[in-house]
């Protein structure tokens, strides 16, 4: 299962698609993660300040 992005959380800062070695993460307002080219990582989850992205088993 992909990543989950919280969108009341996410300020868009870009954060976490600068560190996702998919490039599964892209940002305009908020990030939007692709299902089908997230690895459920969890690089993203760590790099994020305002913990407004989740695995599923977080």
């Amino acid at each position: 299962m992909a990543a989950i992005v919280n969108e009341d959380l996410c300020t868009g800062c870009g954060a976490c698609a600068e560190v996702c070695p998919e490039e599964a993460i892209t940002v305009n307002d908020v990030a939007h993660v692709d299902p089908d080219k997230c690895l459920d990582c969890g690089i993203c989850v760590d790099e994020c300040a305002n913990e407004a992205i989740s695995t599923p088993e977080d």
